[in-house]
């Protein structure tokens, strides 16, 4: 397929990297210095312009093209550039990013005449909520019109303290006794996972130690400090959730630092799932404008990091916090200071690559860049025509797929015990709508839709196969 990208910053590099190996494409951006960056990794070509100028895209050889996509942290630009893509190359495919929720309800309403519009703030706001229904998570994502979930979880020993805020050991205890009986972190942790109480509808895709990572067999066993994927359903990823850290509470009231457009967002989802929502606004005419336009949200007009603020409403007693404000810097301090006040989950939105190790390693639990979940939703347009999404993993090393099996394919047919150890695993399948999540005597079928995990460098031999 014949790409052309239309920026090379954050958005643009990681698409690069996913499709580099398979696509030809070229990438235009202003500055020079990245273009070089990208083609000193990578064999693709490099165009320095401006992605608005009709003459540079023709010059540079637009026409004839698969696929325009429109990534620039403009959304000017990309819709421009893809305005004189159907003016130059009318059956070339578009695909504009857009950092304004508003853009998307346009195209929505077909008066944006492009094929497909990304919006990052709309795809964080997912990436948030999904988050939230997970507490334990540290990446999350849906797929089968949310039937099938995926979720990494980082595995940490359970301590002896019970964290919930105001909860007694005794009475604990005896609310655990009037529970039903539930598989604990000791029946999963440590054992062969062959023998582990996993919970149902649910399979260990990956595990990763010491930056290494596998495909767990049945001997392999899950350890304290291991970092682990698993597919299965919803209720299959509460479950590994609640036994993974059991003292965390149901998210039922979230704290959002920051009232942008990705704290907007934001909010409404969470509204729309029923959860009560507090909004933390630093300049008073936005919070002001931000009162009226969400009036089932408490807006406060404050910086958010002032303890005595955070003690006089009681924002340590939240269940969730999120952080969306526009500096990573800002965002990280107010982070550590709610921590310290007694949040239970903190959700950075991050905004520069490097943030992301950064704040998880310092004590953020969930670290989301949107630029990156942006170009996850992009790049599924560019792969084979069967795949409907893709997720990537541990810095693109690794992802999810969403492919349709071929009546050709050499797979269909076989009995999942009796498919090849290649490296790569379906968890779940799609068949007439429904996720089925197989077992060793269960058969492949053509046409199921395979929701599979695999290394990035497979991806190909993976579509090849299938």
């Amino acid at each position: 397929m014949k790409i052309f990208i239309i920026g090379a910053g954050q958005v643009g590099s990681t698409i690069v990297e996913a499709l580099h190996g398979e696509h030809e494409l070229t990438v235009v951006d202003v500055d020079a210095s990245r273009l070089e960056a990208l083609s000193s990794r990578f064999d693709i070509g490099t165009v320095e312009g401006d992605g608005t100028s009709r003459r540079m895209l023709a010059d540079a050889g637009l026409a004839g093209s698969d696929l325009l996509i429109a990534c620039t942290s403009r959304d000017e630009v990309n819709i421009i550039a893809s305005i004189f893509c159907r003016a130059l190359t009318p059956s070339t495919r578009t695909i504009v990013r857009t950092g304004n929720e508003e853009y998307l309800d346009v195209w929505r309403e077909r008066q944006l005449d492009v094929d497909w519009v990304v919006s990052s703030e709309r795809e964080a706001a997912l990436a948030v909520s999904q988050t939230i229904g997970v507490p334990a998570a540290r990446q999350t994502d849906v797929f089968a019109d949310g039937q099938v979930q995926i979720v990494e979880f980082d595995v940490v020993a359970p301590s002896r303290k019970v964290a919930d805020k105001g909860v007694s050991i005794m009475k604990a205890a005896e609310e655990a006794a009037t529970r039903p009986k539930k598989a604990r972190f000791e029946d999963v942790v440590g054992r062969p996972l062959r023998e582990a109480a996993i919970p149902a509808d649910s399979k260990v895709a990956s595990i990763i130690r010491e930056n290494e990572i596998a495909i767990p067999r049945g001997e392999e066993k899950i350890r304290p400090g291991d970092r682990i994927v698993v597919i299965g359903s919803p209720t299959a990823a509460r479950q590994w959730s609640e036994l993974l850290t059991p003292t965390r509470r149901k998210v039922n009231d979230v704290v959002i630092f920051g009232a942008g457009r990705m704290g907007i967002a934001t909010a409404r989802v969470l509204l729309q799932q029923g959860i009560r929502v507090r909004l933390i606004e630093s300049e008073a005419e936005r919070a002001k404008e931000v009162a009226e336009l969400l009036p089932g949200v408490r807006v406060f007009h404050a910086t958010g990091v002032d303890p005595e603020f955070l003690e006089r409403e009681r924002i340590g007693m939240s269940d969730a916090a999120v952080f969306a404000m526009r500096e990573d810097a800002k965002n990280y301090y107010a982070a550590t200071l709610a921590k310290l006040h007694g949040v239970q989950s903190t959700i950075a939105i991050v905004h520069d690559t490097v943030s992301m190790e950064v704040f998880e390693r310092a004590g953020v639990d969930v670290a989301i860049n949107p630029r990156l979940i942006t170009a996850e939703e992009i790049v599924r347009f560019a792969r084979d025509p069967r795949t409907k999404q893709v997720t990537m993993l541990e810095q693109d090393r690794f992802e999810i797929l969403d492919i349709t099996v071929r009546p050709e394919s050499e797979l269909a047919g076989k009995q999942f015990r009796e498919l090849p150890m290649t490296g790569s695993l379906i968890g779940a399948v799609v068949r007439e709508g429904r996720a089925l999540f197989p077992h060793g005597d269960d058969v492949l079928e053509a046409g199921d839709r395979a929701i599979i995990f695999t290394p990035s460098s497979r991806v190909q031999e993976v579509e090849r196969t299938l």
